[in-house]
């Protein structure tokens, strides 16, 4: 890609993907890399436009803590230090930073400093005369390096701003990617305009290099795609598709824990709406027989992706002749297979549908997502012309509805989840909250209590209804309901779903509990 290319420095904070995707949203390309792996040499080789260097969890005041690399302060661009940044910027500069001061962690208000007027990256900020931030820091900087200048103070950190404006040279103490600083997207524009970022970073460019770069890489060669029915496999067989036409085979693996009418949707848009091969495998006989008696969610789990990866490579090999192997691969996939620490990610997705599949297949990979967060790939299908009503669906776990039936998964049970999910949904989407949500869905309880149906005693399974909002899924809230809505869904689901009679709602956060039962 001949795009300008801004490089973050990553020190171990757990927001650091959000300095990325706030970016993105600026349409200004970047990479997140470890320090570890940032030395000198890889700086000029990367030939950034434009350097952050983003927060972290340790101290520049113990010996052998993070350091960034020397080719960052020499290389003549703009840099910006967040937080741990600013202070490791502050170290290897000549200033000094100091442990065992007053700390800030949350809400903060930043003022400017007396007589102050910096009309660099802090420009537009201050106009009702001090800034929202959020702090989270026990060190702090207790002097400047040469060259550098106070631009805003707080009751925590008196170098909060800092700037050299001759060497462009920024830092803050506190996180400008979280929401919690309301205006915290104009610093970061501000620092990318100053940079010279003309924000060429776009879908529809994206489209066109990512196809040129399938040609480039598949040739004459076949390719099959594991299509799962979700938005990122589907993103990734229609634009592999646009680059090799019927070279392409997408394998779709029904395992029988799909949502009602999930299955016949995605075989009619791929089959009939955009006519590309596909297989329909049909093994929810196979998958629900392997299930039964199984209780413990991560034996459910591991018998479902164990399945799946027999399953698809029997119709693959059906293919024959196939040199690739085509997934939907996002960047913080990427990110999270490399830890600061250098060693593997303990957030790496272990029930990967295709996990190992290249190797013992014999199979090149082709990820034309993998440079990609959530909302790209989202932008990315508008693009491509895939209906809103799909791009814009909540997030499906691989295993599907196994993991939302507690218990033991019967065909009985999976078809009063379905009906249950499938009139929540409803009624979500007739009250026009469905974009508002992140993710809902129906929990069957592996319960059943004592009703009143009609004039008769009924004992019938209760459910859980759950709805989060979100930004990324790392963190959740459970959606605020009028009662009236949870009334009305409540009478909806025991009046049109045998087998259930006690409907409850969930208002667990993330944390302490998971969007997910199990």
């Amino acid at each position: 890609m001949q795009h300008d290319r801004l490089l973050i420095v990553d020190f171990g904070s757990q927001v650091t993907q959000l300095i990325a995707r706030r970016l993105r949203e600026l349409s200004v390309y970047c990479e997140i890399h470890p320090f570890h792996t940032v030395d000198d040499a890889f700086v000029t080789r990367f030939a950034p436009k434009a350097v952050i260097l983003s927060g972290g969890p340790d101290s520049v005041t113990r010996p052998g803590s993070p350091r960034a690399a020397p080719a960052i302060f020499a290389a003549g661009v703009p840099v910006l230090g967040i937080c741990y940044g600013q202070q490791v910027m502050m170290d290897q500069l000549g200033g000094r930073v100091e442990a065992g001061h007053h700390a800030e962690f949350g809400r903060a208000f930043v003022t400017p400093a007396p007589g102050h007027a910096d009309d660099s990256i802090f420009a537009g900020l201050f106009q009702s005369g001090r800034e929202e931030v959020w702090m989270s820091h026990g060190d702090r900087v207790t002097r400047l390096a040469p060259g550098f200048e106070v631009v805003g103070t707080s009751p925590g950190a008196p170098l909060a701003m800092i700037g050299d404006p001759v060497r462009r040279f920024w830092a803050v103490q506190f996180h400008p990617e979280v929401h919690h600083t309301p205006n915290g997207r104009k610093l970061l524009e501000n620092f990318t305009r100053l940079a010279g970022f003309t924000g060429d970073w776009t879908m529809g460019a994206y489209r066109d290099e990512a196809i040129a770069r399938i040609r480039a890489r598949v040739g004459d060669g076949k390719v099959i795609c594991g299509l799962s029915g979700g938005v990122d496999s589907s993103v990734a067989a229609v634009l592999v598709h646009e680059a090799i036409g019927d070279r392409l085979t997408c394998v779709f693996v029904d395992h029988g824990l799909l949502r009602e009418g999930e299955a016949a949707q995605v075989v009619g848009m791929f089959r009939d709406a955009y006519n590309i091969p596909l297989i329909h495998a049909d093994e929810s006989g196979r998958f629900l027989a392997a299930l039964a008696g199984v209780t413990d969610p991560e034996a459910k789990r591991k018998t479902i992706g164990r399945l799946f990866v027999e399953v698809f490579e029997e119709h693959a090999r059906a293919v024959g002749d196939v040199q690739f192997l085509a997934q939907g691969t996002l960047y913080p996939d990427v990110i999270e297979s490399v830890s600061v620490s250098g060693g593997p990610s303990v957030t790496i997705k272990s029930h990967h549908n295709v996990g190992g599949l290249p190797e013992k297949m014999g199979l090149h990979l082709v990820e034309p997502l993998r440079e990609l967060f959530k909302d790209e790939v989202r932008a990315l299908g508008r693009e491509l012309g895939l209906p809103a009503s799909f791009i814009g669906r909540h997030p499906f776990p691989g295993p599907g509805l196994a993991i939302r039936c507690p218990g033991e998964v019967t065909p009985e049970k999976l078809e009063i989840l379905r009906r249950a999910d499938a009139v929540y949904i409803d009624q979500i989407r007739r009250h026009g909250l469905y974009d508002a949500i992140w993710q809902a869905f129906v929990v069957l309880l592996p319960v059943r209590s004592v009703g009143v149906m009609g004039d008769g005693r009924s004992y019938d399974y209760v459910c859980a209804l759950r709805a989060v909002t979100s930004v990324d899924g790392m963190t959740a809230d459970y959606f605020p309901f009028p009662h009236e809505f949870l009334s009305e869904t409540a009478t909806r689901i025991v009046g049109e779903v045998r087998g259930i009679n006690r409907v409850t709602y969930d208002i667990t956060s993330k944390p302490p509990g998971t969007i997910e039962w199990e």
